[in-house]
């Protein structure tokens, strides 16, 4: 997805992929991070964005989700938090419509890439504090937003909690996407027995920045079952064999292999 700084065009897109979606006998719809808004100009940005219970953008996700009767990963998108600054906020919607999870990105992406200004999403976000699984009708579902990925313990928790699937929609810059993107993601995977679903933002956007795309989704072994590129944004479907997740962790149980152990200096 290309999203756009403004909410209509991104409802626009959300639409045309749920109509997708249903046609091809999908269950499930997955969006990337700022699926409903991408905005660095905060100013401009607090113009628009409301809670969840108001976003438009949410809205539509709900009203798409109980007309087609799929499920709806919305991906993220900017909502007001609790002081003054805003919550990368996601929604899992099921197929009536109904909110069944909701999920604030924990880590916020603070960092110092050579050639490029600090990227401070700390100065717009405030981190959420709660990790979040999901109970479907397919299992259990991870969640979380892009810069999580850096984290696994996150990943580990989920996987030793039971969950199947992990989301990880992301905007992620070109000089990282294309150095860490897939391995990151990969690792996820191979480490948690897991499904990882990456959708990802590509290409140039409203508010000037590049995003690498390659929106990726990995099965249990670290196969990569679909990559979408780098060029432009569109609509793919892929089928999970969720049976491929038990295989994986009873050929390598390390989630059950685990030990504790003490951390000792010497000199």
């Amino acid at each position: 997805m290309t999203s756009t700084n403004h909410h209509a065009g991104n409802i626009a897109f959300a639409e045309r992929a749920a109509r997708h979606t249903a046609e091809n006998d999908c269950q499930l719809l997955a969006l990337p991070e700022a699926a409903g808004m991408m905005n660095r100009d905060k100013e401009d940005a607090g113009r628009q964005i409301a809670d969840e219970k108001s976003d438009p953008y949410i809205n539509v996700c709900r009203k798409l989700a109980a007309e087609y009767g799929i499920w709806i990963h919305t991906g993220s998108t900017p909502v007001t938090g609790r002081d003054g600054r805003f919550l990368n906020h996601a929604n899992l919607i099921d197929d009536c419509g109904v909110v069944r999870a909701r999920y604030d990105k924990i880590h916020l992406f603070d960092v110092f890439l050579e050639g490029q200004s600090p990227t401070g999403e700390s100065a717009r976000y405030e981190p959420g504090t709660q990790a979040v699984i999901a109970e479907t009708p397919w299992g259990n579902w991870g969640l979380s937003i892009c810069y999580d990925l850096r984290f696994p313990h996150l990943y580990r928790d989920y996987a030793k909690a039971g969950a199947a699937v992990m989301f990880i929609p992301s905007a992620f810059t070109v000089p990282t996407g294309k150095a860490h993107w897939e391995v990151l993601l990969r690792a996820r995977a191979i480490e948690t027995g897991s499904f990882v679903i990456a959708a990802a933002q590509v290409g140039s956007h409203d508010d000037g920045r590049h995003t690498w795309g390659h929106s990726l989704v990995i099965d249990p072994w670290g196969n990569v079952l679909l990559d979408m590129g780098g060029e432009r944004a569109g609509l793919e479907t892929v089928e999970l064999d969720l049976q491929q997740v038990a295989a994986a962790r009873t050929q390598i149980p390390s989630l059950l292999n685990e030990r504790d152990y003490e951390l000792k200096f010497e000199n």
